[in-house]
């Protein structure tokens, strides 16, 4: 695909069309990777976006409980010592 330059106040750059930002999920910023020749845009990944408020209102409805015990049973920590 090929796109154009674009003169933004004393820089340049690319505009990505609407159609590209979706698919490839793209909000604010992106990567710049520069390898043999080439400059790659990948979409920053943020997998872990939301979870500090996720957990906290799981601690808030006491719903962050072990769903099995931590130790088992027939666990034997005596040879772990």
């Amino acid at each position: 695909m090929e796109i154009s330059i674009i003169k933004i106040g004393n820089s340049k750059g690319l505009r990505l069309s609407k159609d590209i930002l979706t698919r490839y999920n793209i909000k604010d910023t992106v990567e710049l990777v520069l390898e043999k020749g080439y400059i790659i845009l990948k979409p920053t990944a943020q997998p872990r976006k939301g979870w500090e408020k996720a957990f906290k209102e799981m601690h808030e409805r006491e719903d962050d409980q072990l769903l099995m015990n931590d130790v088992f049973e027939d666990e034997n920590l005596e040879e772990w010592t």
